[in-house]
C-alpha cells in the first residue's frame, strides 16, 4: 500500500493563516551584507553589551557547586525568585508596589504577549491598538484570530462607540494595548492626560490594559511619564486592583539572546498566565535567568547609563540628518527616546516601493510603515531606527534617502 504524500498548505487550522512572515526579521538579513545602511532593525547595538559581566555570570555560576545543577535543571514556571525580587524592587522604583506572587517570567516580553493574546482573546473580540502599532504585538495576537480597533488616544471617541462596534463584530473589547514610552514605531510617548483617560476607558469597558514597556529606560530628555500601571495602581487602591498587565524586558537594556523578560499583574492574571507559560515551554531557561539576575543586580543602573548616552548621540544625529536631508514635504517625530523615528512621506508616495529603489540604487534600508497597522495601511509612512549606526553612517543614509525622495517626487 501507498499513500498520497500530505498536503501541508491543507492541513494547518485556520489560525494558520493569520501568521505571517515579519518584514522588519526579513529585512534583518540585509545587516550581514556590510555595503547596506540600515535603518531597518529596532535592536541594541552589540558593542554595548555588557559582555564581560555576562561571561563571568556564567562562570561563577558554573563553578559553584551549590548552583551549576539547579542551573542546568529544570525549574518552576514562574521564574527564578531571586531575579523576580530584583523585578519586585525595580517596579516599585516605577511607582508599582507587588511581591513574586505579581511576577512571571517570560522569554521576552514576545512571549508575553503572546500568552496575553491566548488568554484574553477569542475569536471575533477586539483589540485595540494605536494606528501604528507594534508590529510584534499583531504577529503574537493573529492566531487568536481578534479584529483590530483604533485606540484613539486623545480622540473624541465614546465608549459605546467601541464597545458599540465590538458587538457589531460578534465579540467584545478584549483588551487595550499600547507602547505607551517610545513606541516602536512612531517613537512617540503618550502624555500623562492620555494615559489617565485610556484608564477610564477601560473602566468604562471592563477590559484590560497591556502596557508594553520595552522601550521605557531608555529616555534621553523630557520629563518622564509615570506608567500606566503605576496610575492604574494608585487610582484602584493596589496591584491586586488594577487591571493592567505590565510587560517589560531586559532586551533592550542589557541583552536580548537571554530571553528573559516579564509581566506584573494581579495575582490572579498572572497565575492564569503561569498555566499558559507551563504549556508553552514549562519555564524559562534557568541558567540563563541566573546569570541575568546577577547581571542586573551588578550593571542595571551603570549600563543603562551607558546605552542612553550612546542613542541619544544617534537620536540627535538622526534628527539633524532629516532636517539637512529631507525634502519640503517629508515630516517626522521627534522621538525623547526610543530607537526609532517615523517619517511621512509625502501622499502618494509608497514606503514599500521607495524602499526597493532604496536598496537597489543607494544601499540603504528602513521598515516601510504599512505593517504597523491592524486595520488599513498608511503606505507612504517609513520607520527608521538609529540604534545601530554611528553618526557617520546615519548622515550618509539619510543623505542618500533624501535625494532618492527628490528623484521620486521629481519622477525620476
Amino acid at each position: 500500500m501507498s499513500a498520497e504524500n500530505i498536503v501541508w498548505k491543507d492541513s494547518f487550522a485556520k489560525r494558520a493563516s493569520r501568521m505571517n512572515a515579519s518584514e522588519i526579521r526579513e529585512l534583518l538579513k540585509l545587516l550581514d551584507q556590510p555595503d547596506v545602511i540600515s535603518f531597518a532593525g529596532g535592536i541594541p547595538d552589540p558593542a554595548l553589551f555588557p559582555t564581560g559581566v555576562v561571561e563571568q555570570a556564567y562562570a561563577r555560576i558554573l563553578a559553584d557547586p551549590a548552583r551549576s545543577g539547579p542551573s542546568l535543571q529544570y525549574s518552576v514556571s514562574e521564574g527564578y525568585a531571586p531575579l523576580r525580587a530584583w523585578i519586585v524592587r525595580h517596579m516599585a522604583a516605577l511607582g508599582v508596589p507587588c511581591d513574586i506572587g505579581n511576577i512571571v517570567i517570560t522569554a521576552g516580553s514576545q512571549q508575553g504577549l503572546d500568552f496575553i493574546g491566548k488568554l484574553f482573546l477569542s475569536p471575533g473580540d477586539t483589540a485595540l491598538v494605536t494606528a501604528p502599532t507594534y508590529l510584534g504585538a499583531l504577529q503574537a495576537f493573529n492566531p487568536y484570530e481578534p479584529r483590530y480597533d483604533t485606540l484613539a488616544l486623545g480622540g473624541n471617541r465614546t465608549p459605546d462607540s467601541y464597545r458599540e462596534a465590538a458587538a457589531a463584530a460578534g465579540g467584545r473589547v478584549g483588551l487595550a494595548y499600547l507602547v505607551p514610552d517610545f513606541s516602536n514605531p512612531s517613537g512617540e510617548t503618550v502624555p500623562l492626560a492620555e494615559r489617565l483617560a485610556l484608564l477610564d476607558l477601560a473602566a468604562a469597558l471592563d477590559t484590560l490594559v497591556v502596557e508594553d514597556a520595552a522601550y521605557q529606560a531608555l529616555r534621553y530628555d523630557g520629563e518622564p511619564v509615570r506608567a500606566i500601571q503605576a496610575l492604574d495602581v494608585e487610582r484602584s487602591g493596589g496591584i491586586e486592583q488594577c487591571r493592567t498587565l505590565y510587560c517589560g524586558t531586559f532586551s533592550k537594556t542589557l541583552v536580548p539572546a537571554l530571553r528573559v523578560g516579564w509581566i506584573c499583574g494581579p495575582s490572579a492574571a498572572i497565575a492564569k498566565i503561569v498555566l499558559a507559560k507551563q504549556a508553552a515551554d514549562l519555564h524559562s531557561p534557568t541558567i540563563n535567568q541566573m546569570v541575568m539576575h546577577e547581571v542586573a543586580a551588578a550593571v542595571y543602573d551603570a549600563q543603562v547609563e551607558k546605552i542612553r548616552k550612546v542613542y541619544h548621540q544617534r537620536r540627535d544625529a538622526m534628527l539633524a540628518a532629516l532636517a539637512r536631508h529631507m525634502p519640503e514635504g517629508v515630516t517626522w517625530t521627534r522621538p525623547e527616546g526610543g530607537m526609532f523615528v517615523w517619517v511621512s512621506l509625502p501622499e502618494g508616495m509608497s514606503g514599500a516601493a521607495l524602499l526597493a529603489r532604496a536598496i537597489a540604487e543607494c544601499r540603504v534600508a528602513f521598515v516601510p510603515g504599512g505593517a504597523f497597522y491592524g486595520e488599513g495601511r498608511c503606505d507612504n509612512r517609513l520607520r527608521l531606527s538609529y540604534s545601530l549606526s554611528d553618526p557617520g553612517q546615519i548622515e550618509a543614509g539619510i543623505g542618500r534617502l533624501g535625494a532618492l525622495i527628490r528623484q521620486v517626487r521629481a519622477g525620476a
